[in-house]
């Protein structure tokens, strides 16, 4: 079952890259629509990984 789900999470990324690329060589709107919602979830994904990063710094101030 969470090979089903892996595989799942791992077509739509496929997907929205395919999407990204054709939208920028002209592709349909729905293209450009998909493009746009995957560009904005890896800008939320790069964020939030950027502020978990941060916070683990901001917690290992080497009290030692």
């Amino acid at each position: 079952m969470v090979g089903l789900v892996l595989l799942g999470v791992v077509a739509l990324a496929v997907g929205g890259c395919v999407c990204v690329v054709w939208a920028e060589r002209g592709g349909p709107r729905w293209a450009r629509v998909v493009a746009r919602v995957t560009l904005a979830a890896g800008d939320l994904v790069r964020r939030t990984e950027k502020n978990r990063r941060r916070n683990l710094n901001r917690g290992t101030t080497g009290d030692d």
